[in-house]
């Protein structure tokens, strides 16, 4: 195999490429649906159990404290049901979303390389731009969606939305086109670094990490899962301002958090809201069970990803030999 074939970002035409990031995204949403779930819950909560009592505004609204037992507190009020709420919007944004960014992260690529030449750039800054890119377009392509799993996975029994498509039309309604894009910049701010550190890491990781015999896995999953712990982390608190700013709006005190505060002045507005109500903490909730959820999303992700693009490699081929047998 060539040293160009042995780079992810080289693989597959722009079909197979399209396939495989669909289907990874597809199988990791699903498997790490109930963790979304859970982080969300906590990015939104704006007060823990340590807070004294008289500062609490929660209008009925829960307290979760730790990942396992909001899992529990989940499953005993809303069912097992409650941690896949919002999975439908999900599993669209996750297949949209993978296969948008893959598609962007290897057309960069190739770019770059028509434009600087092969090996020109090093490879670390060549991943970084290819991975910041592909995070930036698919977030910009998909965004809506993800607002819609934010809302559907917030909402507890008192139902916010009935069904994806009146929450369309509500959203639509009610807030206009805008409506749909709360949040963006913070997403774009915080996407583009994390995505480009992502990959960068992940190229540097996988040569090193690839003869690593492990069970379901190979180099690409361990790297995948290093590089998002450490992207993740360093990001972070802009997510958690997304997430706040996504739930805006006139159905804001109608979640399971009934006491979401109104932010003003954008993203810096509501980190200084943040940071002025809660404290730096504030700007962390949920970090935990995000890390917990970043290692089997970017496992799961990365290997199924090279398993289906081997797949549908295999299979194109297998296609186009038939077709030229059939000439």
């Amino acid at each position: 195999m060539s040293l160009k074939g042995e780079h992810l970002k080289d693989e597959g035409t722009r079909l197979e490429v399209t396939a495989a990031g669909a289907t990874a995204g597809l199988i990791a949403r699903f498997v790490t649906a109930p963790l979304d779930v859970v982080k969300i819950r906590l990015q939104l909560q704006t007060h823990s159990l340590s807070d004294p009592l008289s500062h609490r505004n929660l209008q009925g609204g829960p307290i979760y404290k730790g990942t396992l037992p909001t899992i529990c507190h989940i499953l005993r009020h809303e069912g097992l049901a409650g941690l896949w709420k919002g999975n439908v919007p999900a599993e669209l944004l996750y297949v949209c979303y993978g296969a948008v960014q893959f598609t962007a992260y290897r057309s960069t690529t190739l770019f770059l390389h028509s434009a600087f030449g092969e090996g020109a750039l090093p490879q670390s800054a060549e991943s970084f731009i290819a991975g910041a890119v592909g995070g930036g377009i698919a977030t910009v392509a998909t965004y809506p969606l993800d607002l819609l799993r934010t809302r559907f996975a917030a909402q507890g029994n008192d139902r916010v939305y009935t069904g994806l498509w009146r929450a369309v039309c509500q959203i639509s309604r009610e807030e206009g086109l805008r409506g749909f894009f709360r949040g963006l910049a913070p997403g774009l701010a915080q996407i583009v670094p994390y995505m480009g550190f992502f990959f960068a890491a992940y190229e540097t990781l996988r040569p090193p990490l690839s003869g690593l015999e492990l069970p379901f896995s190979s180099g690409g999953a361990v790297a995948g899962t290093m590089a998002s712990v450490l992207a993740k982390t360093g990001t972070f608190p802009l997510d958690l301002v997304r997430k706040r700013i996504q739930v805006q709006g006139p159905t804001r005190g109608r979640y399971v958090h009934k006491n979401i505060p109104e932010y003003y002045g954008g993203t810096i507005g509501a980190v200084r809201t943040i940071l002025r109500m809660e404290g730096l903490r504030g700007l962390y909730r949920g970090l935990t069970v995000s890390l917990l959820k970043a290692a089997p999303t970017s496992a799961v992700t990365m290997w199924t990803y090279e398993r289906a693009l081997s797949f549908y490699s295999g299979l194109g081929n297998r296609l186009r030999e038939r077709r030229e047998d059939s000439l």
